[in-house]
């Protein structure tokens, strides 16, 4: 899996590198200003033909100092190039003031104040090289330019040929005014709808960072590439600080012969009276993912209901607590799935309880959370088998004080993120946690943690319908069923159930997700 970084992460690496003698501080800013260029004439191969018009808008840091470097070689390229320095040229790191000297043999550097003049002077290509990772805080200043860049296309007409129409914007690490460790904007006094840069295309170094991934960053990141600046091979970050992307191959996929209950044997909850459709959709979706056998226990009210609907999945009728703990009897039941359509009654809380002091695999979604939620009782039930599934509103219900954290404004960076938020919720709690979304976090109680991206070419929004959690849920329950740990099920069903949104595309609705699993497994070559 791909290996995400903080921005401290990032300078520590980068801090070693110059340490150890094998690479200077401005070397790095050349390789990282030769990288952006490269990028841009990968995405736009077009702009390779001089000359063209860019501005190169520098900040007062080692981003700016990037951007001297950008400018520098576009204009060896043969292009026009006007570069805007936000701050001091005097103040400026020293790295970042020797390609600011460097530039200045070759062209003006504006200020601020005269910044304006952009919008008569048609550009092709701008440059945010302002803060990138550097940014702790909001910058007033700057609020009202953030506002107008994503509008800038207004005094730079589309002209044909040109798939983004001009300009193109690139942001330098990640786009100026989001914290690169959360994703989140920085706010600012103004009530202004946009805080930070909207980029085409932005050009990370060595590793993404965490915010490229997470909250507002891939919307305002267009695309992002990452460029090698020579750092490979450096030191290792903390096994207990990692966070990874969510990425195939998967391991104990494919079902290699035996018989059914050598694939393990899910049980799905099931409500009362109209209320069955989740667990059925749970069911599917767990039989799909390649349970040796499934069965819903229903409440006796519904089991005609659930019969007329199951053909593969077997039926047992599991309405109390009691009908559970003797259902449970069967040691082939090493799964469980408890949430979806459970309701809300003192039955429900009772079957809840059964699950789990059974100690068995259970995924936790749903209505289990919220009764979890409101009973200290149930919470202290949770053991290290279990993975819980909340959407925003019922990660709230859990982690109230968490959830309060994660959604205050990002004041001052770096800002406390989902990683963050979920790491601390799986410690509590002592199991794994996948706190849904685009941005879906996966941790576990001792520090491990990985985000499933499902954005830039992995954005599949046609999930966001009815039922989809359910059958996320049934993926889960599935592979724990098949003896994937809590920690691997999560990854492998999150990821699983994006691809198949992704391969039916839109239209999409909860049925259709477990129908799709057969031809993502093709893909995976299973």
């Amino acid at each position: 899996m791909t290996e995400l970084l903080t921005s401290a992460q990032m300078r520590a690496i980068e801090r070693a590198a110059i340490d150890s003698g094998k690479v200077t501080g401005l070397e790095l800013m050349e390789r990282a200003g030769a990288g952006v260029v490269e990028a841009v004439f990968e995405e736009w191969p077009e702009l390779q033909k001089a000359p063209h018009r860019a501005v190169v808008l520098c900040g007062p840091g080692n981003n700016g100092g990037d951007g001297f470097v950008v400018a520098r070689l576009l204009k060896e390229w043969g292009w026009q190039v006007r570069v805007y320095l936000y701050g001091d040229p005097e103040k400026l790191p020293p790295d970042a003031r020797v390609n600011f000297d460097r530039w200045k043999v070759l062209g003006k550097v504006g200020t601020w104040d005269n910044f304006e003049k952009l919008k008569t002077w048609r550009c092709d290509l701008v440059i945010d090289a302002l803060f990138g990772t550097g940014l702790k805080r909001g910058l007033e200043p700057l609020s009202e330019f953030f506002w107008d860049m994503e509008d800038i296309v207004d005094y730079c007409p589309v002209e044909p040929g040109h798939k983004t129409g001009r300009p193109a914007i690139v942001s330098v690490d990640i786009p100026s005014g989001i914290c690169s460790d959360s994703g989140k904007y920085f706010p600012h006094e103004k009530n202004y709808n946009r805080f930070a840069a909207t980029a085409h295309l932005t050009v990370s170094f060595h590793r993404a960072k965490l915010g490229h991934y997470l909250s507002e960053g891939p919307k305002n990141s267009g695309k992002t590439v990452v460029k090698s600046i020579g750092l490979e091979g450096g030191p290792a970050v903390q096994p207990d600080e990692i966070v990874r992307l969510v990425e195939p191959p998967f391991l104990g996929l494919p079902k290699l012969g035996d018989h059914k209950y050598s694939h393990g044997h899910v049980l799905i909850l099931s409500g009362d009276v109209g209320k069955t459709g989740a667990a059925r959709l749970a069911a599917r979706g767990a039989l799909r993912a390649g349970a040796g056998l499934v069965t819903v226990g229903a409440p006796a009210t519904v089991m005609p209901e659930c019969a007329a609907q199951l053909t593969a999945i077997m039926l047992r009728q599991v309405g109390t607590a009691a009908e559970l703990n003797a259902v449970l009897g069967d040691t082939r039941i090493n799964a469980l799935c408890i949430g979806p359509g459970l309701g809300l009654s003192d039955e429900s809380s009772q079957r809840l309880a059964e699950g789990l002091k059974s100690g068995r695999a259970v995924v936790l979604d749903a209505d289990a959370l919220t009764l979890i939620g409101r009973d200290a009782a149930l919470f202290a039930m949770l053991h290290d088998r279990c993975i819980l599934t909340p959407h925003g509103g019922e990660f709230a219900r859990l982690f109230p004080d968490i959830a309060e954290r994660l959604s205050a404004p990002a004041v001052r960076g770096p800002a406390y993120s989902k990683i963050n938020a979920v790491r601390a919720a799986a410690a509590r709690a002592g199991c794994v946690v996948l706190f849904k979304g685009p941005d879906t976090v996966i941790a576990a109680p001792d520090g491990r943690c990985s985000i499933n991206a499902a954005v830039y070419d992995r954005a599949a929004p046609w999930l966001a319908t009815a039922g989809s959690g359910d059958v996320l849920a049934g993926f889960l329950t599935g592979l724990l069923a098949r003896g994937f740990s809590p920690m691997e099920a999560a990854e492998t069903g999150a990821w699983l159930h994006v691809e198949c949104a992704r391969k039916f595309g839109p239209g999409v609705i909860a049925e259709d997700l477990p129908e799709m699993l057969p031809a993502v497994f093709r893909d995976l070559g299973l």
